[in-house]
């Protein structure tokens, strides 16, 4: 039903785009490295159009028509279409974005493959976010989306956001082959998002509170075992329903209370401070898997004997707040050649703490520790074509060589620095400096912490309107890792295109 809407929206985008202004653009890249694989930098937050192979490059073209195009009417459309031809990815053809769009006031409805921003974070400087990243391609879906709407008699001070999709992976066929049918793998799985937002504040200071939820549902798991090689997950509309408010069970939970399907979200924050020559903005992106991580706090109470899975007493078991990405963001606008700095601290090694233990009969106890973050014991994890839907710094199933889905470095301590500028007003760069120490995962923990330094030199110019050369720009970037964590690579990434805009007569 998702792929008949998002065809027939398309070819009705098609047909008008013939009248309509369109910016269509082509890109060719190449990129060429040494070691291991391509280094991190020059593979991460590029929506999945990316890959690993140490020689690699794609040839690429899309037309889109902007929403703004109706700025002055009260409906709006738009609508794009992103193919790209690739060599050493994951596939030979890609169709990166395939999307209709219709705005009404505040209200959006999109329908297929978009490439959706993060919230409260640079896309050049960031290593990115928690759940809702840049770092995979997008998941076909149906979206509305409810843009910053003023609740009345606040005068201006709050505000409201949110938006929620259901949608489908496609990357079935490379998960078969990735792990040669030996380990496990997923197909037709569906995917459920929603995030609600608050903002306070006036104008030049803000405060934005932000909670942000996914779900991969339905489908069927294969390859699990030779007792269990197959699961089929419901996908009626209790399913659907279960997805959104976290509810329900899996078939291996045994009877013990769950949420159907494989669950995640962040707590995000982000304080912002505008001034004529400056911009700062304070983040934090809190990720959970479940209830340890989301609220902190469990009620432990439970009894003994025949009572053992009834609360008797009230007593709680609170869970540190140790994880978390914690950033800062300053603009200098009177700086153009360093006018953008983003500093970030991740730390991923708590998730709850290291016991996992259910309410038993002999133990009334329940403290769920070992989130193990991505990863879920039958669905694939976050993940889409071998590469995690969220920070790149969780060590992507793209990298493992033994054909297993999962996130096998997703305890780790990380520091990061980015820096954006203008020299020019043709030429601009940013630099990106990473350090990594990874521990594995709680069930798999490497005998030694693994510690990496990845680095990236990127510089674009892009030709004046009065050249001959007019909407072309070339890219040049210089990749380096170096350490246990991910290996000594140096790679060198070359980037061509032209952006042209047809306007309407």
């Amino acid at each position: 039903m998702i792929r008949k809407t998002v065809f027939t929206m398309m070819a009705l985008a098609a047909c008008n785009m013939a009248t309509a202004q369109i910016e269509v653009r082509t890109e060719a890249q190449v990129t060429a490295a040494s070691g291991d694989h391509n280094p991190l930098w020059l593979n991460a937050n590029k929506y999945g159009l990316s890959s690993l192979d140490k020689t690699n490059g794609y040839v690429r073209a899309g037309a889109f028509r902007s929403l703004d195009n109706d700025s002055a009417k009260a409906w709006k459309w738009g609508a794009g279409l992103d193919v790209a031809v690739a060599g050493g990815f994951t596939s030979t053809l890609v169709v990166q974005q395939a999307y209709g769009e219709l705005r009404w006031k505040k209200w959006q409805l999109t329908v297929g493959s978009k490439e959706q921003p993060m919230a409260h974070k640079n896309a050049l400087l960031s290593t990115g976010s928690q759940t809702f990243g840049i770092n995979a391609r997008p998941v076909p879906q149906v979206r509305l989306d409810l843009d910053y709407w003023t609740i009345p008699y606040t005068r201006g001070w709050l505000a409201f956001r949110g938006y929620g999709s259901y949608g489908m992976t496609t990357d079935d066929s490379w998960q078969k082959d990735f792990t040669h049918q030996q380990n496990r793998y997923t197909e037709h799985t569906l995917f459920h998002t929603k995030a609600a937002f608050v903002r306070i504040g006036p104008k030049n200071i803000t405060f934005e509170l932000g909670l942000e939820m996914a779900c991969q549902f339905g489908g069927r798991t294969l390859a699990l075992n030779q007792n269990t090689p197959v699961i089929d997950h419901p996908h009626d509309l209790s399913s659907f329903v279960h997805a959104l408010t976290a509810s329900g069970s899996d078939e291996t939970d045994a009877g013990y209370n769950n949420s159907e399907g494989n669950h995640i979200g962040s707590w995000v924050a982000k304080l912002s401070i505008d001034k004529p020559t400056w911009n700062l903005g304070l983040y934090v992106d809190q990720m959970f898997e479940d209830n340890s991580m989301m609220v902190h706090i469990a009620h432990n109470g439970w009894g003994e004997g025949e009572t053992a899975y009834q609360h008797v007493k009230s007593r709680y078991f609170v869970y540190d707040f140790k994880d978390g990405l914690l950033g800062a963001e300053l603009k200098l606008k009177t700086f153009p050649w360093l006018n953008d700095i983003v500093m970030e601290y991740l730390h991923t090694k708590y998730q709850g703490g290291p016991v996992y233990h259910d309410v038993t009969v002999g133990m009334g106890e329940h403290i769920t520790g070992r989130d193990n973050y991505y990863n879920h014991n039958l669905f694939t994890g976050w993940q889409h074509w071998g590469q995690v839907m969220g920070n790149p710094l969780f060590l992507s199933p793209l990298y493992n060589e033994d054909g297993i889905l999962e996130v096998k470095d997703n305890r780790f301590v990380a520091l990061h620095m980015g820096l954006g500028g203008e020299l020019t007003k043709e030429l601009s760069y940013r630099l990106l400096t990473t350090w990594q120490k990874g521990y594995g995962t709680y069930y798999n923990l490497y005998p030694n912490p693994r510690e990496n330094v990845s680095l990236l030199a990127e510089a674009t110019y892009r030709f004046a309107d009065t050249s001959l050369l007019k909407g072309w720009h070339v890219k040049g970037a210089l990749g380096l890792d170096h350490g246990k964590l991910l290996g000594n690579n140096v790679g060198f990434q070359v980037t061509v295109g032209k952006v042209i805009v047809n306007r309407e007569k």
